[in-house]
């Protein structure tokens, strides 16, 4: 789909013309380019007279592939985070072509800061006169974004925090591991999307195109929002890391409890067994076997030599 922000309006409206038939807009500032069909990036290619990457050529990770420079126009792809209400955070590329004219975007999937931009020029469409402006704009938009869902992980990992250190029992650990993993993924994305970024503000810093103050200002000013987001993200994964070894700590503390009370039973029953084999022997001269008194004395041995270690162990300590 092939969707087009103009000057002076409050939408991005898509086009409802055949792709052969599709023609520029002069006042376009933005072409967005939504899981376009072959035919809809050779009518931009065609308008425009640059190439559109594909999906494949989008997902590369060399440097080289994701910043460049060709037919004039300023080529970058960076990682935008999906579905960042979720848990576990999706990760998908965009690329963003700097032209003398539009902004062009390509994307296969909806990240959130894309409607967050069409909001906020739906509120100010006064905000972007060029291709430079609405970039700019829409890379502000993605930092707060990344903003908002490392807020989100960095509550949801203190909850589990809550929950770690609560003096409880481990039950339930598995699920808080679980949930922990999940997080540290989290982090591991945001970190991918931000580095990212920050490698496009400075080869975009270097375009002609926003070589003004107030897009330079800007740029600036992205790329150091953006280096306190991965400084506080780092944080947020080792207090994952952290709360990880305290959770595998405790559940081997627990463990060793357990183990321990085994252990002691086995000692404590170890003698009142020995007593209880020796007298079901059964042999013909065994003296207590035929006095009234055998079975009490027998009962009775073998309560006090269960009780003797259990003293001893109190005594000592291990208990």
């Amino acid at each position: 789909m092939i969707r087009v922000y103009r000057s002076g309006c409050t939408t991005c409206e898509p086009s409802t013309v055949d792709p052969a038939d599709w023609i520029l807009p002069p006042d376009a500032l933005w072409i967005d380019l939504v899981a376009p069909t072959r035919e809809e990036d050779a009518a931009v290619e065609k308008a425009l007279g640059l190439s559109v990457p594909t999906r494949e050529e989008m997902a590369e990770l060399e440097a080289s592939s994701r910043v460049y420079r060709e037919n004039g126009a300023t080529y970058a792809t960076a990682d935008i985070i999906t579905h960042g209400d979720a848990a576990l955070p999706g990760i998908e590329p965009v690329t963003f072509v700097l032209t003398d004219g539009p902004l062009v975007t390509i994307r296969y999937t909806d990240p959130r800061p894309f409607s967050m931009l069409t909001e906020k020029l739906g509120r100010e469409p006064a905000l972007c006169t060029s291709g430079p402006d609405m970039f700019l704009n829409l890379m502000e938009v993605v930092i707060d974004r990344a903003s908002d869902i490392l807020s989100k992980n960095a509550t949801r990992v203190e909850g589990i925090a809550s929950h770690v250190f609560s003096g409880g029992k481990t039950v339930g650990f598995a699920k808080l591991i679980t949930k922990l993993g999940q997080a540290q993924m989290a982090t591991a994305r945001i970190e991918q999307s931000l580095a990212g970024l920050l490698r496009i503000f400075a080869f975009i810093g270097v375009d002609e195109r926003t070589h003004t103050d107030d897009a330079r200002a800007h740029l600036h000013s992205l790329g150091r929002d953006a280096d306190s987001l991965i400084a506080h993200n780092q944080s947020v994964a080792a207090s994952i890391n952290f709360q990880l070894s305290a959770a595998l700590g405790l559940i081997n503390i627990e463990q060793s409890s357990i183990i321990k009370i085994f252990s002691v039973a086995a000692v404590a029953f170890l003698p009142p067994t020995l007593i209880a084999s020796i007298y079901g022997m059964n042999f013909r001269h065994m003296p207590e076997l035929s006095q009234a008194w055998g079975y009490p004395a027998a009962v009775a041995a073998m309560v006090v030599s269960a009780l003797l270690p259990l003293a001893w162990f109190k005594r000592k300590g291990w208990l």
